[in-house]
């Protein structure tokens, strides 16, 4: 079952969480408002607000104001993101999960080669551990 974690972000969202990230240490509204400056204080504390219910970004309370920080780094949100998206696929798809698995394969392919290789021995390397877990 895909968690919370795989709602969908908006760009206002998106934007917030990249500066999180180039932060690399938590940030009040206050903090981060110098980069948004197009936008109303408050509807950057909503987005906040946001990100957290959706289980994007934890908060701490930081005298009468909020520190938020992103609950994962930009790769392992990405990793999980692509999981939840894949794992979600796979389950619509019924019993038979090759049209899903066809598609990305194909996808891969055709974007970009070396990756569809990278793929392959992912793959491969996953089978002889499953074979062999030591």
């Amino acid at each position: 079952m895909v968690n919370k974690t795989s709602t969908l972000l908006g760009p206002l969202e998106w934007r917030v969480l990249d500066a999180l990230w180039a932060r690399g240490t938590s940030a009040t509204v206050r903090d981060l408002q110098p980069e948004f400056s197009d936008i109303a204080y408050t509807t950057l504390m909503t987005t906040l607000d946001r990100l957290h219910r959706k289980r994007v970004l934890t908060r701490t309370k930081a005298g009468r104001a909020f520190a938020y920080e992103p609950v994962y780094g930009r790769a392992a949100f990405d990793s999980r993101r692509a999981t939840q998206a894949l794992l979600a696929a796979v389950e619509r798809g019924g019993p038979s999960a090759t049209p899903v698995l066809s598609c990305f394969v194909e996808a891969l392919g055709d974007h970009d080669e070396a990756l569809l290789s990278e793929l392959e021995t992912l793959v491969r390397a996953r089978r002889a551990h499953r074979e062999n877990p030591e």
